[in-house]
Formats: structure tokens, C-alpha cells, sequence
């Protein structure tokens, strides 16, 4: 497969171009782009730029309120209530961040909920930031349906990713970032894009049939990383980021990659601790003691190591990304709606 080789600057660029010429502001575009270039720098692809082309037509038919300015809405202690106001998720999640990491010296633990919001990416993304504000974070995001409750065949959740964050002392943040489906949904529709297969035991087709072809997959179901207890986990995130900020469900929301109907108006849930208050400022030598004892193990590693790595490699050579996926692109950047 032939490849293009973008520098994360002209990666930016060109993102917040497609997205401004499909109807976002400059703003919106500018919180976006950085969100879908950082995946694609982590190695996520299927959060990275191959939404592009669904982030924008969606902008351009409505379904998505590229103009949006999210609020915070409500106040009660230490919780928010934010209003993405129908537009993409990344402007309220930091919207959400800064009051947070503003609130969470003086409270202990704060919290944000995000309602009528979109697709939140790279769950990571925004629990790192409040590690880098000294905090340790906490997210739940629920999406459209793709897994069905376990003994089910119909999809009712999403695969509603979770990610937890813990600033270190001298090393970059420690980042745990899971998709509750064996795989992140975004992977299968990576695949749909370029024509591969993909893995035996990841989805089931719409007659609830194991499948290697990412097109029934998406039109399936997604199936949860642990059987029963994954499912169970599913719910407790559509609980946590739907039921408790009172947006869609997954099986009431409509599809993050389709330019057509409704908004999604699905949920996030951000959570902050300031870690002083509860380890009299210990934590972070005790998380720099707990972490050794695992890395003394030979053969270990630490989750999300291997982004940094990326990170590091993205910023001497750049992203590479598919050439149809850059013909795309450049096609959506002559096209303006």
C-alpha cells in the first residue's frame, strides 16, 4: 500500500482547512484538528485523520454544529454541567478540562458532564491533560450503538471507552486508555476505508455471525473485551456517561461516521482528583514505588508506553497515512461546501 508522509504541522493545517471550508469556525477546527492529529501521532488511528471525511460532511449537513460554542450551564460543589450545544465533543472537553483543573485544588475531586455532545476521540487525550495539571482523571464516553447486552443479538450500547490519568514526578503522565469492545470500533471502520480484513473473534455480522469483513462488522455488533464482564462494564458506562449527564443512549443516538439525520447528542463523564488531599501528599512517591515493582519484572512495560515512543518518532519524521486516505483529503480540501 503506498503512503504519504505528512509533518504534523502541515497534518494540522490541512484539518483545520477541510473542516473550516465544511462549516466549522476556526476555533472549532483548530480543537479538532489537534485532537485527531494527536491520535494519529499515539498510533490510533481510528481516531485519527480517517474521520476527517465523516467529521466534515457532517459539519457541512448540520448534523454536526461546526459554529457550536459549548457552555457550562449548570454548578452544584464540585460538579459542572456542560452543553456541547450539538457541536463536536473536543471544544466542550476542554472547556471542561480548564474549569476542572481551576476547581479541583480548593474541592478534592471535581467533576464535569457533557451532554449533546459527539465522538470524544482518543479517551486518553483529555484524561492526560488533567494529568499535566497535576490531577488524576477519570473518563467515560458512551457512542452509538455497536454492542449488543451479552446473551443479545441487537446492538444497544457503544463501545463506550474509558481512560484513566496520573501525573508522575519526572516522567510524562502514566495514560490507560480502553475501548470496551476487543477492539475500538474506529479500527473496523480503518479497515472498511482501505479494504482489509479484519480479525476473526472482533465483531459479528448483522445476523449475529462471526465475520472477517469490516463492512458486516459494521453493520454488527462490536463484541466486549471480557464476555459477560466486559458487557457488564459496557452498561456501567452508559450509565455513568448517558443516564448521569441525560444524554442519548446508544441506541437512541445516530451514527458519528453518517452525514444524515439527528445529532448524537451522546455523553461524557470527566472526573478530577487532586491527589494531596487524600494521600496527606504522598501519592506520588507511592505510585513511583508501585510502578517500579512492576517495571523490576523483566519483560514488563507500562500501558501506553508505546505512544510516547510514537510521539517522539512522529516529531523527527512526521505521519504516514494512506494514499487514498491523502487523495481524500486533498479532494475534500478543493470541494468546500
Amino acid at each position: 500500500m503506498s503512503t504519504v508522509i505528512l509533518s504534523l504541522d502541515e497534518a494540522r493545517d490541512l484539518s483545520v482547512e477541510i473542516l473550516v471550508c465544511h462549516q466549522t469556525s476556526t476555533e472549532n477546527a483548530i480543537s479538532v484538528s489537534e485532537a485527531l492529529v494527536a491520535a494519529e501521532v499515539d498510533g490510533q488511528k481510528g481516531h485519527g485523520l480517517s474521520r476527517l471525511p465523516s467529521y466534515a460532511a457532517q459539519s457541512a449537513s448540520g448534523k454536526v454544529d461546526g459554529q457550536a460554542v459549548p457552555q457550562i450551564v449548570a454548578r452544584a460543589g464540585a460538579a459542572v454541567r456542560v452543553d456541547a450545544a450539538g457541536g463536536f465533543a473536543f471544544p466542550a472537553l476542554e472547556l471542561a478540562n480548564r474549569e476542572l483543573a481551576v476547581m479541583a485544588p480548593g474541592m478534592g475531586v471535581v467533576a464535569a458532564g457533557i451532554y449533546h455532545s459527539h465522538h470524544f476521540g482518543q479517551a486518553g487525550y483529555h484524561v492526560e491533560k488533567l494529568a499535566e495539571h497535576g490531577l488524576i482523571g477519570l473518563v467515560f464516553g458512551n457512542s452509538p450503538k455497536a454492542i449488543a447486552p451479552w446473551g443479545g443479538s441487537l446492538g444497544v450500547f457503544g463501545t463506550n471507552p474509558i481512560a484513566f490519568a496520573a501525573p508522575r514526578k519526572s516522567e510524562p503522565p502514566l495514560v490507560i486508555d480502553l475501548s470496551l469492545s476487543k477492539v475500538a470500533r474506529g479500527k473496523v471502520m480503518t479497515a472498511s476505508q482501505s479494504g482489509d480484513v479484519i480479525p476473526e473473534g472482533w465483531a459479528l455480522d448483522a445476523g449475529g455471525k462471526p465475520t472477517t469483513d469490516p463492512k458486516a462488522a459494521l453493520e454488527g455488533t462490536m463484541l466486549p473485551m471480557g464476555d459477560a464482564k466486559g458487557a457488564a462494564l459496557v452498561l456501567m458506562v452508559e450509565i455513568l456517561s448517558a443516564a448521569l449527564t441525560s444524554a442519548n443512549f446508544g441506541f437512541e443516538a445516530s451514527s458519528f461516521f453518517t452525514p444524515e439525520g439527528p445529532p448524537p447528542g451522546v455523553g461524557q463523564l470527566l472526573i478530577g482528583f487532586a491527589p494531596g488531599p487524600f494521600s496527606a501528599d504522598g501519592f506520588s512517591d507511592r505510585l513511583e514505588t508501585l510502578l517500579t515493582a512492576v517495571l523490576d519484572q523483566p519483560g514488563t512495560r507500562l500501558p501506553g508506553q508505546q505512544r510516547l515512543q510514537n510521539r517522539e518518532l512522529a516529531r523527527l519524521k512526521g505521519i504516514e497515512i494512506s494514499s487514498k486516505l491523502y487523495e481524500q483529503l486533498m479532494e475534500l480540501r478543493r470541494l468546500p461546501y
